[in-house]
C-alpha cells in the first residue's frame, strides 16, 4: 500500500478541525470550501471499491438541486448503481478521520474486504458545472494517483451520463458504448424509432419549453439537439449562460414552490419541463387558460410511463409481472388510479432512491419515481430478452409494431439511474404515441392538494420511522397527535420524517382542498416543534 504518498497527498487537502460529514442517498453534500479533503479521501475509496469488485467505479462532483456554492460529490457502482449501502459506512469514517489515522481506516477496509491491492484499479470522473467542481474534481484524481492508480476524467457530464457510461464499461459495451457521443446515439436512435412508427410524430410536431436549472443538463441536452433530427423541437431556457444554478429555477424549485421558474415566456397550455442541476430530476408544468399554474411531479410521470407499458403488454399478451414503487410523498390519488384503474400493484419503499432502485428490481418491469421527479424504469434481463424475442418470432404486425415499441422504450431509457434527459425523451415520445396534451396528462387523475412543511430541530435523529417512514416510534406521543389531527379533515393524511442531511424534520400533509393541507401540515409541524425539540421561531399558520 502506498501510505507515504496517502500521506503527502493528504497534506494537500487538510480536513478543517471539527467537521463531521455523514455519506447519504446524495452522497456528501457541503458547502464547497468544505469539501477539499473529502474529494482527496473518496478518489482513495473509489480505487479500493474498484479493486474489490474488479469493476470500473465511477465519482461524480455534483451537489444537483443545491445551491451554487455547495458541492457534493457520490460514488457509482459496477452496474450504474448508488453506492453499496455497507460503503456508505467506510466512506463516512474515511472522510471524519483525521489526517494521521488515515492508513488505519484504509487499512482496516481492506481488511474486512479482503482487497487485494495488488488488483488494477479504474476510475471514471465526472464533474456538473459548479465552479468550485473543478478544483474538487483534481482532488479526486489526487486521492486515484496516491494509490497508484487509473483514472479517466470525463470533465463536464449529467450524473446519469456517468452512471451510463459506468454501466457500459463494466458490460464490455453491451448496454452501450462508453462514451457521452454513445449516449447521445443510443437515446437518438431509440427515440426517433419510437416517434416514426406514427407519421404524426416525425415532423417537428413535438415542441418543449425546457428550465435547464442554468445547470449541465442545458449544456448536454444543446449538444444532443443535433442528434434527435426533426423528431423534437425544443426553447431552451435557463440554460447557464447568464443566471446561477439553481437560483429561482429547476426542478426542485418549481417543486417546492410550485410555480414556474422565473424568465420563462410561455403561452397558456404550453408544455415545459424542468431540469434539476445535475439533470437526474425532472418535473413538467404548464399554466391553465386562465393562469393557474398546473404541477406533474413523478407520479404524474410514473403513471404515464407504467399505463404505457401496461398497455403495450396487453398488446403482445407477454405474462410479466410489474409493479410501481412509490415513497411516502407519493399523492394519495396517483396510488388509487394506479392500483384501482391501471391494476398495477403499487408499493411503498423508503424515500431515497436507492430504496426505490432496490425494490424495483425484485419485477419483471419496475416503474419508480420519488415525487420530486427522480425515476426511471428497470427491465429484467429475462423480461428484455423476451420483449426482444418477440420482435424476430411468428406474430401479428399489431402484435410485433406494439414489441418494437417496447423495445425502443427499453433503449430510450436509462435504467442505472434517474436520468432527466432520458425521461423527457420517454414523456414526449408517449405523449405524442397516444396523442396526448399536458392537460390531458394532467386529467388522467387529480392531485389530492397536498403541502411539505420543514421544522427545525435541535437533533433530527429524536425523529424514528417505520413503515417506509410514513410512521413515527419516537418521539412518545407524536404519532398518536399525528393521528388525532388526521382525522379531523377529510381525504387526508399526514407524516413527518427526519432529513438525511440537516436538523429538519420534514412534514408532509394533504386533505381535500389546499386550505385543509395548508392547516393539517401547519398542526403537525407544531406538533412536531413541541414534541421533537424545536428550536428557532414557532410555526406560524400559513394563511
Amino acid at each position: 500500500m502506498h501510505m507515504e504518498a496517502v500521506l503527502k497527498f493528504s497534506s494537500q487537502h487538510p480536513k478543517p478541525a471539527g467537521l463531521i460529514l455523514q455519506y447519504g442517498t446524495a452522497g456528501f453534500r457541503s458547502r464547497a470550501e468544505h469539501l477539499d479533503h473529502v474529494m482527496y479521501r473518496m478518489g482513495l475509496l473509489a480505487v479500493l471499491r474498484s479493486k474489490k469488485t474488479k469493476s470500473v467505479i465511477g465519482v461524480m462532483v455534483t451537489a444537483s438541486h443545491n445551491p451554487e456554492e455547495d458541492n457534493g460529490v457520490k460514488l457509482v457502482d459496477p452496474l450504474g448503481e448508488m453506492l453499496a449501502q455497507e460503503w456508505e459506512v467506510y466512506a463516512t469514517d474515511l472522510a471524519n478521520a483525521e489526517e494521521q489515522g488515515l492508513p488505519s481506516v484504509l487499512n482496516d477496509i481492506i481488511q474486512k474486504e479482503s482487497i487485494d491491492i495488488k488488483q488494477e484499479a479504474f476510475i471514471a470522473i465526472g464533474r456538473d458545472t459548479r465552479p468550485s467542481s473543478t478544483v474538487l474534481s483534481s482532488a479526486v484524481i489526487d486521492g486515484v494517483t496516491a494509490l497508484a492508480s487509473k483514472f479517466h476524467d470525463y470533465g463536464l457530464v449529467t450524473t446519469p451520463q456517468l452512471h451510463y457510461v459506468i454501466c457500459c464499461r463494466n458490460t464490455n459495451g453491451r448496454y452501450g458504448q462508453p462514451t457521452v457521443d454513445g449516449y447521445y446515439q443510443k437515446l437518438s436512435k431509440a427515440f426517433n424509432d419510437l416517434v416514426k412508427q406514427d407519421p404524426g410524430c416525425g415532423d417537428k410536431s413535438i415542441c418543449l419549453t425546457v428550465d435547464g436549472a442554468n445547470g449541465i443538463g442545458a449544456l448536454k441536452l444543446k449538444e444532443m439537439e443535433q442528434y434527435l433530427q426533426s423528431a423534437l423541437s425544443v426553447k431552451l431556457y435557463n440554460d447557464g449562460s447568464e443566471g446561477k444554478l439553481n437560483f429561482q429555477c429547476g426542478a426542485d424549485y418549481v417543486k417546492v414552490q410550485q410555480k414556474p421558474p422565473e424568465g420563462i415566456e410561455k403561452k397558456p397550455g404550453e408544455r415545459c419541463c424542468s431540469f434539476d442541476g445535475d439533470a437526474d430530476r425532472i418535473v413538467y408544468f404548464y399554466n391553465d387558460d386562465a393562469g393557474n399554474f398546473h404541477l406533474l411531479d413523478g407520479d404524474k410521470i410514473a403513471t404515464l410511463i407504467s399505463t404505457f407499458i401496461k398497455e403495450l403488454l396487453v398488446q403482445i399478451d407477454l405474462n410479466l409481472k410489474m409493479a410501481v414503487v412509490q415513497t411516502a410523498y407519493a399523492n394519495g390519488s396517483s396510488t388509487r388510479y394506479l392500483e384501482n384503474v391501471m391494476k398495477v400493484p403499487v408499493y411503498c419503499a423508503k424515500t431515497g432512491v436507492k430504496h426505490l432502485h432496490h425494490k424495483a428490481q425484485e419485477f419483471d418491469i419496475g416503474v419508480y419515481f420519488e415525487a420530486n421527479g427522480h425515476g426511471t424504469v428497470l427491465f429484467s434481463r429475462t423480461a428484455e430478452e423476451q420483449i426482444r424475442q418477440l420482435v424476430s418470432s411468428e406474430i401479428t404486425d399489431d402484435k410485433r409494431k406494439a414489441a418494437k415499441m417496447l423495445v425502443n422504450t427499453i433503449d430510450l431509457i436509462n435504467q442505472t439511474v434517474g436520468d432527466a434527459i432520458s425521461d423527457m425523451l420517454v414523456i414526449e415520445a408517449i405523449l405524442c404515441l397516444k396523442r396526448l396534451t399536458v392537460q390531458k396528462w394532467d386529467e388522467i387523475y387529480t392531485d389530492l392538494p397536498n403541502r411539505q412543511l420543514k421544522v427545525k430541530v435541535a437533533d433530527r435523529k429524536v425523529i424514528e420511522t417505520t413503515d417506509a417512514e410514513r410512521r413515527t416510534t419516537t418521539p412518545a406521543g407524536l404519532q398518536e397527535k399525528v393521528d388525532y389531527l388526521v382525522k379531523n379533515y377529510n381525504l387526508a393524511r399526514a407524516f413527518v420524517r427526519p432529513s438525511g442531511t440537516e436538523d429538519v424534520v420534514r412534514v408532509y400533509a394533504e386533505a381535500d382542498t389546499q386550505e385543509n393541507a395548508d392547516a393539517l401540515a401547519y398542526e403537525v409541524s407544531l406538533a412536531v416543534y413541541e414534541l421533537a425539540g424545536g428550536v428557532g421561531e414557532v410555526p406560524k399558520p400559513l394563511r
